[in-house]
């Protein structure tokens, strides 16, 4: 239950992102939503947006899988067409609910509203992913940054731990749990100097503060404060490239 609450947490920066979102959004009002006043059209927007955040998840899990090399500007723009048929559907569903269903020859116009919308809303996360993206993108590669929230995607790979069926990533923005294993993250982390010190961690050298070695047992303690642990048989590795 605790890794499943921890996922939900390490996701919690995008929810309060949509939300805010359709909170400005609420306060414009646009299509003529203000007529819904509050708190109906704050719960309208934000509602949306939730629902546009979760289907882009699903949509760029999609694309990962099925067209992993596509440029990212194509992946985002193919994104925001997605996102806009669950968002349009749930528009209709929620107009015929309060007053009638739009006839059918509208539902093409409401499409292109909420694409309008969608497309805003991508351009702009594209646009926050930005600063240090290519940089990042050198070093680890996509498979392993798309997964992670758009806070922790520029950010400074410090390890990787492998917890279960998750994997916690380690930056110097802090942790986040995404659902990967970790022999597909350290394929996607070796642009970086780095090395597997136990078969539940990965640790980049940069971020090696000092190590320890009592009783036998070594340990590596990283710039963020953890400890991660080097069992036997990675140890003579690591000593032979002087981590240790």
């Amino acid at each position: 239950m605790k890794r499943v609450l921890d996922f939900f947490k390490a996701q919690g920066t995008g929810m309060i992102f949509m939300i805010g979102l359709g909170t400005f959004l609420a306060i414009l009002g646009p299509y003529d939503t203000s007529a819904l006043g509050w708190p109906w059209v704050w719960l309208y927007w934000t509602g949306l947006m939730l629902l546009g955040g979760c289907s882009g998840d699903v949509a760029l899990a999609l694309l990962n899988r099925l067209a992993p090399n596509l440029p990212r500007w194509a992946s985002y723009s193919l994104i925001a067409v997605m996102v806009a048929v669950p968002v349009t559907i749930a528009v209709i569903s929620i107009q015929s609910v309060v007053g009638s269903l739009p006839p059918i020859h509208t539902w093409p116009v409401i499409y292109f509203f909420v694409l309008v919308i969608s497309a805003g809303v991508v351009a702009l996360t594209y646009l926050l992913e930005r600063p240090g993206q290519a940089a990042t993108e050198l070093a680890v590669g996509r498979a392993l940054t798309d997964k992670l929230p758009v806070r922790f995607r520029t950010a400074d790979l410090i390890a990787l731990q492998s917890e279960d069926h998750y994997l916690r990533v380690h930056t110097n923005r802090g942790d986040t749990l995404i659902l990967m294993r970790l022999s597909d993250a350290i394929a996607a982390a070796e642009g970086l100097e780095g090395a597997q010190t136990h078969r539940s961690w990965w640790v980049a050298r940069s971020a090696i503060d000092h190590a320890e070695k009592a009783g036998g047992r070594a340990e590596l303690t990283l710039t963020n404060g953890i400890t991660a642990p080097v069992s036997r048989s990675f140890y003579p590795d690591l000593r032979e490239r002087g981590w240790i």
